[in-house]
């Protein structure tokens, strides 16, 4: 499937500086259809008004709002086919254009991002004793990070063992 970036078709007056505002991609989808679903909602575009496409009518929103959940419905059912996932990605993209604004749709790709860097990171427990160890440990050698700190720990015990194989 291509995953070509698609730009937002600006409402207002498209900017001239910053980060063009992107439609979603097909990577995205696991992280952005529960976004979606959660903030398309009559109750949520009358709360953040300024997210969504000032409508006319109740009907314009209604019919508007039915467009764009029967296309992520049947995406979501396609989404094993590469060919009607990206004609289905296609529908679903103009729809999104069409229900939120330029400022809505920035912040749906903010919280996008934000969603994808909270699943990127793992949190373990460890005890308040080892954290302590830990950071002295890192102290004496000079590293910044939890991250450096248990790589350099996973580096040597891999060395170690190789060592112990010859």
């Amino acid at each position: 499937m291509s995953d070509t970036k698609q730009e937002w078709q600006y409402h207002d007056v498209k900017p001239t500086r910053g980060r063009k505002l992107l439609l979603l991609e097909a990577t995205e989808l696991v992280f952005a259809l529960p976004l979606i679903f959660r903030l398309i909602p009559k109750a949520k575009v009358i709360q953040g008004e300024t997210w969504f496409v000032a409508f006319e009518t109740e009907q314009e929103f209604q019919s508007q709002y039915l467009a764009l959940t029967e296309k992520l419905s049947a995406m979501t059912k396609n989404s094993s086919d590469d060919k009607i996932l990206s004609a289905d990605l296609s529908e679903v993209n103009h729809a999104l254009n069409r229900y939120f604004s330029d400022y809505g749709w920035r912040r749906v790709r903010k919280e996008l991002s934000q969603i994808k860097k909270r699943k990127k990171k793992s949190h373990i427990e460890v005890s308040n004793d080892l954290i302590h160890r830990l950071k002295a440990f890192m102290s004496l050698q000079q590293l910044d990070s939890f991250d450096q700190a248990l790589d350099y720990l996973l580096s040597e015990a891999d060395q170690a063992n190789m060592q112990g194989d010859d």
